[in-house]
């Protein structure tokens, strides 16, 4: 593994990074216009199987180890920083990456700074988007009559007593012409959904509602979404949406799944994590959320991904008991999820890094296939046709963005 050279150094905050990343291939992971954003690759490491998230933490420890970095910064994203997108399953044919970018640049808090890395010259340059476009999204291998029977069957099987809550996704499917600027996509969701995760690594791109973990000089903090339902077309309707939400026992029970397995795989780094007493609501452009915020102090030294190793997949994207929901989930998607659901974010020399769960997302294959996904959360109280229409709103900022 090459020896990395790191050096990181104040410039003037840009306006905007997404116009700074590749148009084909663009690395960012931003919210709220802050974030950091990659051009090129100095080093590229490339994981499958079970182990990928704990090979990623192993192999991410040496490349640390060996870099020398410069850093005048010394702030969130500064210094020697990797890209990473993880498949959710297993069994994925999909590769899981970690991306250490050429040069990254960053804005934090008022602050901007550009990292370059082996002595890296590219110039920093805005360039404009490329010309406008639009693609329809269809349905791919689970159309809505067949996601609504696997609903039924997912009924059927937590009504039996073999678990409790299971996940499931479909897809849709379209084509990006080629020559395709996909920073239009980005600049769509991160002008659209400000307070969402947006990112891009590896042709893997969307904007998540969900932090599956941030650590930060031995704190940690996450945030659990589970439970879910449309906003309202005015503000009376927008008010009853929510309340009904927050006090839906189907919906309860769903999040309760959730944060009870994210504390599960964060307690034995912590024993005083916790959790807020009771969900609130989280209103977003088009939907309401159930959340509760996570948060303590590491007591074993661990970094970013050794907690995303230990926390994925959680509730919220697999189920409960996690073994058996991925079971159904592999029985009743006929599909290979790739990345969505896995853990999307970046980690830094010292372990530290911001993680999301993959969600409101898309792959762009080498040859402009498109495929996104989008899931519901099935219960012993779920209806085919709610979850499929709560699929229809999580599809929505995939859909408008490219479409």
């Amino acid at each position: 593994m090459t020896d990395l050279t790191v050096e990181t150094r104040r410039i003037d905050p840009v306006p905007s990074l997404i116009p700074f990343s590749d148009p084909a291939h663009p690395l960012l992971f931003l919210r709220r216009g802050d974030g950091i954003a990659g051009i090129g690759e100095a080093l590229r490491l490339e994981f499958r199987g079970p182990t990928r998230l704990s090979d990623a933490a192993a192999a991410w420890r040496d490349v640390a180890a060996s870099a020398r970095v410069d850093d005048e910064v010394r702030i969130g994203g500064s210094g020697l920083v990797g890209f990473g997108a993880f498949a959710f399953d297993d069994d994925s044919a999909r590769t899981s990456v970690l991306i250490v970018p050429r040069v990254v640049i960053g804005r934090r808090d008022g602050v901007g700074w550009v990292t370059r890395v082996n002595g890296a010259d590219d110039p920093l340059v805005s360039s404009p988007l490329g010309a406008e476009y639009r693609l329809p999204l269809h349905p791919g291998a689970l159309a809505p009559a067949p996601y609504r029977e696997a609903v039924r069957t997912a009924v059927d099987r937590i009504l039996a007593g073999s678990l409790e809550k299971v996940v499931l996704a479909r897809d849709l499917v379209g084509h990006v012409p080629a020559g395709a600027d996909l920073r239009r996509v980005l600049l769509e969701l991160a002008l659209g959904y400000p307070d969402t995760w947006t990112f891009a690594v590896d042709g893997h791109l969307g904007s998540s509602p969900e932090t599956l973990v941030r650590v930060y000089g031995g704190d940690v903090t996450a945030r659990v979404l589970a439970g879910s339902h449309a906003r309202g077309a005015d503000a009376d309707a927008d008010a009853a949406a929510a309340l009904e939400l927050a006090t839906s026992s189907k919906h309860l029970d769903e999040h309760r799944f959730a944060v009870e397995s994210v504390l599960a795989a964060l307690r034995p780094h912590g024993p005083g994590i916790t959790s807020t007493e009771l969900p609130f609501t989280l209103k977003l452009p088009n939907l309401w959320h159930l959340a509760s915020d996570v948060h303590g102090r590491l007591s074993d030294g661990s970094g970013a991904l050794d907690l995303v190793a230990a926390l994925h997949p959680t509730a919220a994207v697999a189920g409960t008991p996690t073994r058996t929901a991925l079971d159904v989930i592999r029985e009743l998607e006929p599909f290979d999820r790739g990345r969505y659901g896995g853990p999307v974010g970046w980690v830094d020399q010292a372990g530290d890094g911001k993680w999301a769960i993959s969600l409101r997302s898309a792959e762009v294959d080498a040859d402009g296939t498109l495929t996104a996904f989008a899931g519901a959360g099935i219960v012993a109280e779920s209806d085919p046709d709610r979850e499929l229409a709560e699929t229809k709103l999580k599809f929505r900022p995939i859909a408008e963005a490219f479409g």
